[in-house]
């Protein structure tokens, strides 16, 4: 049996018993509050949206407080408040401003593939989780306390470090610990977190915008550090997932007696079972993972998921500057440049705002509009929970693809057609835009929004689960520092034809998934590897690599 193959331990196709129990319910809730560190992060910072996988619209944050941007951008803050002479399309072409944004990124990206996915194979997921909580607690202080710039981005790197532990171990967790039945709504759980943090974030920002004094933004950084505050106070609680306990060589009593106390039953043998025979065949296939996902043939569909799952969600999502820039171009009059800089899910956190005050509202419309995206994004992600193991993955996200897809052709169609380097755009138009911004959202949240971290999670093999799923967030972290480098120079240059190049990508990745990712729904985690020997493409991928390493026994 090659080493990822484990169709039940005696060959068959088995469902495993048991139920949902209050503890299993407890340990995944406590664990997707790394979502919730994760949204507040994005709803502060006010810059570009990752990932990870997802990846809520936080445009008002704290950057849309002028005494923020004052302070770190003067350079842009001036530019925004009365430099007609520069295009509406490059007022946002600021290299410390790209590098405050990509530092995250940076910094998480080092952290999964250097840290977090040799840790969290040797010493499990829940110590990950936990030094990604203090590291996020670390972040909120630095950043809370920044003097300058600098200060600002070592505080950005810290959070950084944060997720690239998180984002490793939560999802692990989450798709270890849950029901095979179950795993789409258990693993979305991640996803609802990161919404509520983002809403709390914003609402937050809010009030502190009001804050006399400027200091307002630092009020809203630090309260980073509660979040993060329960998420590791929580990790330190937590079971270890009985996978990785396999892994780590622990006791099957002790490994069983858990199972039973997660499953709610004592018929948990079958899952035992299967995951003895899967640390056994990850022991004869060696011990490091991510030497084996990069150079065994066997392994090429899960490397082709961690690798383009992200990467589609990053390239086909334009990063978004400090939302402070929407607040400056309503009060000087320029709201209509920001119509232009919009791509994908992004494009609500700024369009919101623009619209809201065309038909009347304050300034604080570019706080308020922000909470508004967030309500909707989080109630699509509730509807979602409870749909998600009733359709594929696979008809999911083929239908949210076709949703997107046609409401990025509509919006690029009427920028092009309303919007240039000046003038403005008419109320009607406005409001079809905020329609459509809606619908896309709406169908991003159902399918490529969440199934950027599920799916990737459920297709490894134990002994490269780990390495692949560092490779799936660094992925993203890669794409995203990608498109945060490029956007604003592309922007400058294709204005809102942007929209047609972003719509291309989404025609792309429908392809891809209707031709190369097969069916995972319901699957049992340790059984999930028999989809690609089925699979017309992959199967002879597999079963190519299968004869070879048979010919050499």
């Amino acid at each position: 049996m090659a080493a990822g193959d484990v169709d039940g331990a005696h060959g068959e196709d088995r469902r495993y018993g048991g139920r949902i129990t209050v503890f299993v319910v407890l340990a995944c809730v406590t664990a997707a509050l790394g979502g919730a560190i994760f949204g507040y992060d994005l709803g502060t910072s006010g810059s570009i949206d990752l990932l990870t996988k997802q990846q809520v619209n936080c445009a008002g944050g704290v950057s849309s407080m002028g005494p923020f941007l004052e302070e770190f951008f003067p350079d842009v803050y001036r530019r925004m408040k009365g430099d007609v002479r520069v295009s509406n399309y490059c007022k946002f072409d600021s290299q410390l401003l790209t590098l405050f944004t990509s530092s995250l990124y940076i910094s998480g990206l080092l952290t999964a593939m250097l840290l977090s996915s040799w840790f969290t194979a040797r010493y499990g997921r829940r110590p990950s989780m936990i030094i990604g909580g203090v590291a996020f607690l670390a972040g909120a202080a630095v950043s809370g306390a920044a003097v300058d710039v600098y200060m600002a981005i070592l505080g950005r790197a810290l959070l950084g470090v944060g997720l690239g532990f998180a984002n490793q171990a939560v999802l692990l967790y989450l798709s270890e610990m849950a029901p095979p039945r179950y795993r789409g709504a258990f693993s979305n759980g991640y996803q609802l977190t990161l919404c509520l943090g983002s809403l709390a974030a914003n609402i937050i920002n809010f009030g502190a915008e009001k804050i006399t004094g400027g200091w307002g933004w630092r009020l809203s950084l630090g309260l980073a550090g509660v979040p993060a505050v329960f998420f590791t106070l929580g990790a330190v609680f937590l079971p270890e997932t009985p996978n990785s306990l396999v892994q780590q060589g622990e006791d099957l009593g002790k490994v069983r007696a858990l199972l039973q106390k997660v499953r709610g039953t004592d018929a948990v043998d079958d899952e035992l079972d299967d995951i003895v025979a899967a640390n056994s065949a990850a022991q004869r296939g060696g011990g490091n993972g991510l030497r084996l996902i990069l150079s065994h043939p066997r392994y090429r569909p899960q490397l082709a998921v961690a690798v383009l799952m992200p990467a589609f969600t990053q390239v086909r999502r334009s990063p978004k500057p400090p939302s402070a820039i929407v607040k400056l171009a309503m009060q000087s009059k320029d709201w209509q440049m920001m119509l232009s800089m919009l791509n994908g899910i992004n494009a609500i956190g700024f369009y919101a705002p623009v619209l809201l005050r065309t038909v009347g509202m304050g300034e604080s419309a570019s706080l308020l509009s922000t909470v508004v995206t967030v309500v909707i994004y989080t109630a699509s992600t509730v509807v979602f929970m409870f749909v998600i193991d009733l359709f594929s993955r696979r008809t999911l996200l083929i239908a949210g693809s076709l949703q997107m897809l046609v409401s990025e052709l509509l919006i690029g169609a009427i920028m092009a057609a309303k919007l240039g380097d000046e003038g403005g755009m008419g109320r009607g138009y406005a409001a079809a835009l905020f329609v459509l911004i809606g619908v896309y959202v709406a169908g991003y949240s159902w399918s490529w929004g969440p199934m950027t971290w599920l799916v990737p999670a459920e297709v490894f093999p134990l002994e490269i689960r780990s390495a692949g799923q560092s490779i799936t967030v660094a992925s993203g972290f890669v794409f995203t520092i990608f498109v945060a480098q490029g956007f604003l120079a592309m922007l400058c240059r294709m204005k809102a034809w942007l929209f047609f190049f972003f719509a291309g990508w989404i025609v792309v990745m429908t392809a891809w998934v209707y031709l190369f990712l097969p069916e995972t729904k319901g699957l049992p985690i340790e059984q999930v590897g028999k989809v690609w020997r089925e699979h017309w493409f992959w199967g002879r991928v597999v079963g190519l690599d299968e004869l070879q390493e048979n010919d050499k026994l």
